[in-house]
């Protein structure tokens, strides 16, 4: 069904953030503009997601030119739900910029940056055209790497050449398996390729070039063994920032090995056990590294990466009840790992500092900001009802079924030494008092009161969230049961698409 309400949800940051440029030096105007912005834009995605759960797919066509020869947008189950998602957590971040971020970086073009980011994250997962979501790709490693950057602190600086490096070399591999897609199929439309791949009879070629995909996605969603620029860099730039890096950009790269590995490249067994082992990797060097931390944003950087191995192993196992908690798991994590960063922006706001040997005493102080943000690490952790629970039973059930005990081991491995940091954190920072009380800098407690609101209120947003997937998980499970059957079977997705 063709709609060209599709793009609203790209065209709302696009006009917010040309707007904001407008008011350049006007701090206040930003920071009411993108609220406003990010309210507007999750209005459409709730729309937007509504009309394809409840109706077909819907498809547009740029320019009027049909598929396969023009560049189409596709919304579909996964993808309106992931703008769903994306449209909250930029809700979430925008609030808490308009207080988290200094009046110096938001004159540097930090808010018309952001909503930059966010229309190129929010067109990755509408096209349906492989090369657009390249283009998409790079308007969010450029918006990215600008954001990294403000305020130029060295720091900064060296994360975000490694960040760059990398992500170049990722653009790389991902252009040239397009490349190559191209020249054996002469199409760059994804439902056409799921036509075409099937009948090139270099049947070797298309295994090769599927490899350039999953070391392309494997860099951008940080799996093993190309996670190391990850820890190195998202603990540089302000909270604000690294909550958008660590909640939206490495889900990016998983949606994108959800769409190309079950609409395009069908997983052979050998990229299943490819993929699996990756996880598994992925998972017990992440759960390990986050041991050793005592940084809190490190901490939550080695802990995005152990958790991605859980995505992955889902897509690999590729069954129903396994893509489902792929899916469900995708939809946690992102409004888990937003969060956690906006708490740790919050935590340097009450102490002055992330180092957990260095911060103490916060449930002595701030009790109801502690039980709130004990909500989010619970959620986090597993603890049954919560959202981190309920995704883990369909991996671990389908991994059963399958007999992949290695990747159940990693499962229950991953989750133990996610509960073991969390609970380390929760005794550092929240239970003990601080070893020096002079080293303790209150920033939180002279602040007027909106201004404390705004810090509160994104975090309480997305815990809300979270209390929601979890205590009403047979909707989330619905949500990805519709997902999951819509990747194993993508007749509908062609069909709307081509009208084949």
């Amino acid at each position: 069904m063709i709609d060209n309400y599709i793009l609203a949800p790209v065209f709302i940051h696009l006009f917010t953030a040309i707007v904001q440029l407008i008011f350049w030096r006007k701090t206040v105007t930003q920071r009411v503009l993108s609220i406003l912005g990010s309210t507007l834009g999750l209005s459409a995605a709730i729309k937007l997601f509504a009309r394809v759960y409840d109706g077909p797919i819907l498809t547009m066509s740029a320019g009027n030119w049909d598929a396969p020869f023009g560049i189409v947008f596709v919304a579909d189950t996964l993808s309106t739900t992931l703008v769903l998602l994306t449209s909250i957590a930029s809700l979430a971040v925008s609030i808490f910029s308009a207080t988290g971020i200094s009046r110096q970086r938001i004159r540097y073009g930090y808010f018309p940056i952001f909503h930059f980011l966010i229309l190129g994250l929010n067109g990755a997962f509408l096209t349906g055209d492989i090369f657009n979501l390249y283009v998409y790709f790079e308007v969010i490693i450029i918006s990215s790497f600008v954001l990294m950057t403000l305020g130029g602190r060295k720091a900064q600086l060296e994360g975000a050449v490694k960040y760059m490096a990398m992500n170049i070399l990722a653009s790389t591999f991902f252009l040239t398996g397009i490349g190559i897609l191209y020249g054996i199929t002469g199409s760059l439309n994804m439902a056409d390729l799921a036509l075409k791949i099937p009948n090139v009879k270099d049947q070797t070629l298309v295994g090769i070039t599927s490899s350039f995909f999953i070391i392309g996605f494997g860099i951008k969603s940080a799996v093993f063994p190309l996670y190391f620029w990850l820890p190195s860099s998202y603990h540089t730039p302000p909270s604000a920032v690294a909550a958008t890096f660590g909640g939206l950009l490495t889900k990016v790269g998983i949606y994108a090995m959800f769409r190309i590995y079950s609409l395009i490249f069908i997983p052979s067994p050998f990229m299943k056990n490819l993929l699996l082992t990756l996880a598994i990797l992925t998972i017990v060097t992440g759960a390990l590294g986050a041991m050793t931390k005592t940084n809190i944003r490190r901490l939550f950087s080695y802990l995005i990466v152990c958790h991605i191995g859980f995505m992955v192993g889902g897509l690999a196992m590729f069954s129903k009840l396994a893509l489902m908690g792929a899916v469900f798991y995708l939809i946690h994590d992102i409004m888990v790992k937003t969060n956690l960063f906006l708490i740790a922006g919050l935590i340097r706001q009450l102490r002055g500092s992330m180092d957990m040997k260095k911060i103490g005493g916060l449930y002595a102080e701030y009790p109801k900001i502690s039980l709130l943000i004990g909500i989010v690490l619970f959620s986090l952790v597993g603890i049954p009802p919560l959202s981190g629970f309920w995704p883990k039973i369909y991996l671990i059930q389908d991994a059963f079924r399958l007999q992949n005990y290695a990747f159940i081991a990693a499962i229950i491995l991953g989750s133990f030494i996610t509960l073991y940091v969390i609970a380390k954190m929760w005794s550092e920072v929240f239970w003990k008092k601080p070893d020096n009380e002079a080293e303790v800098e209150d920033k939180f407690e002279p602040l007027p009161l909106y201004k404390k609101i705004l810090l509160v209120a994104p975090i309480a947003i997305l815990a809300g969230v979270s209390l929601y997937i979890g205590l009403n998980a047979e909707d989330i499970i619905k949500v990805s049961d519709k997902i999951a059957t819509e990747m194993l079977d993508t007749r509908p997705y062609i069909q709307a698409v081509l009208g084949k």
